[in-house]
């Protein structure tokens, strides 16, 4: 993805520098669990922690369809997508701002099944087919549905270097 990286000086420190972009792209491939922030019918917040995937240029995470973030994507496609450290002094957060969309290509779920499996050892384990996750437990097949976040802005705060750093893709 070409992106634009700049300083905000003002939640900065004086002498910081800009996160460059290959350093949040890893951090958001690296992350085990990200906090994903979706926008109820009545207007207020849900968070809820998950698995993502970051692939290409997008991030990628699934839910059930009863669900209450895949409610709330009916109504309201604008997401949050955060993940860091939850330590004061070390450590990079990243905030990825953007719109999710319905993942239905089976050939591009069986890549992002593949993803997941391999970047949880195995723990989340799916098959691809009829436009989503399928995943037998409990004697019974359950879907979930995959959904991309296309990218708006990415925020990155490098707490140990003391700079807020905004990603702007062209």
């Amino acid at each position: 993805m070409d992106v634009h990286s700049e300083l905000d000086p003002p939640f900065s420190q004086p002498g910081s520098s800009a996160t460059d972009w290959s350093t949040v792209q890893r951090i958001l491939e690296a992350a085990e669990t990200s906090w994903l922030t979706t926008v109820r019918a009545d207007g207020r917040p849900h968070v809820t922690p998950l698995v993502a995937v970051w692939h290409g240029d997008r991030a990628y995470f699934c839910t059930g369809d009863a669900e209450q973030k895949a409610v709330n994507l009916r109504s309201n496609q604008h997401v949050v997508l955060t993940t860091g450290c939850n330590g004061w002094q070390e450590g990079i957060d990243v905030v990825v701002e953007g719109v999710a969309s319905r993942v239905t290509d089976d050939a591009l779920l069986a890549d992002l099944a593949a993803m997941w499996a391999t970047k949880w050892d195995g723990s989340w384990q799916f098959e691809a087919r009829d436009g989503a996750f399928h995943h037998e437990t409990d004697g019974g097949d359950h879907p979930a549905l995959v959904f991309e976040v296309a990218i708006a802005k990415v925020l990155s705060f490098d707490k140990e270097g003391g700079a807020a750093t905004r990603h702007l893709p062209r």
